[in-house]
């Protein structure tokens, strides 16, 4: 797995994916939508597959000793690593900001352990729909991502509309009690990564067995 990922990271991820992972540090925005930070980590996908469809990465990964399967693998692999790569980045400055007494973002949600189960989830649902539905085909990545963007808006919108409801405030807080009450969203937001994931590769393997390269 490993090959498979370095042979990604190498010679398909398009670098401005690299430089998205890196946006986690906006976290430490003072007043910044933080939801916009998932829409940097579903572009990922996309760019990388654009690129990689315009410098025939399907025509040359195929000529590999490798299967499709393992072709879609590595794909997932990549993407995997950059979306958790970008949230796992964000955790010292989700620090930092508290650290420094940062007000309360005005716009929406804070990086709270919810606002972390709520990536995950939007991660999730995003790639459940771009996997598959690029892969249908091998190469309509543009279609692919318009039909994942529209739940992943949908998702944005909820998570930061979710801090102006005073009831749902305890989303929004750093104290302790508060943060235990988010921990389920989190582990949640965890397993609906693993699931919706495992669900996108195995849909998109079906599919791309049936391309004709």
């Amino acid at each position: 797995m490993m090959t498979l990922l370095y042979k990604e990271i190498r010679l398909a991820a398009h670098p401005t994916s690299i430089v998205f992972a890196f946006l986690g540090c906006l976290v430490l925005v003072p007043a910044y939508p933080y939801s916009v930070i998932f829409m940097f980590g579903c572009l990922a996908p996309y760019i990388t597959f654009l690129n990689a469809r315009e410098t025939n990465d399907a025509w040359y990964t195929a000529i590999l000793p490798v299967t499709k399967r393992e072709s879609v693998l590595g794909k997932c692999l990549l993407i995997v690593s950059v979306q958790m790569f970008q949230l796992l980045f964000s955790i010292p400055f989700a620090f930092l900001r508290n650290a420094l007494n940062i007000e309360n973002n005005p716009v929406g949600l804070d990086a709270t352990l919810a606002w972390y189960g709520f990536g995950l989830i939007v991660y999730a649902v995003f790639d459940l729909v771009f996997f598959p539905a690029f892969y249908k085909n091998g190469y309509k990545a543009g279609k692919a991502f318009i039909l994942a963007s529209i739940p992943m808006v949908v998702l944005m919108i909820a998570v930061e509309a979710v801090a102006h409801i005073p009831e749902l405030s305890w989303l929004d807080s750093y104290q302790p009690k508060y943060l235990l009450m988010q921990l389920p969203i989190l582990v949640v937001g965890v397993i609906c990564y693993v699931v919706f994931l495992s669900l996108a590769y195995y849909i998109s393997v079906k599919y791309f067995d049936k391309v004709d390269l």
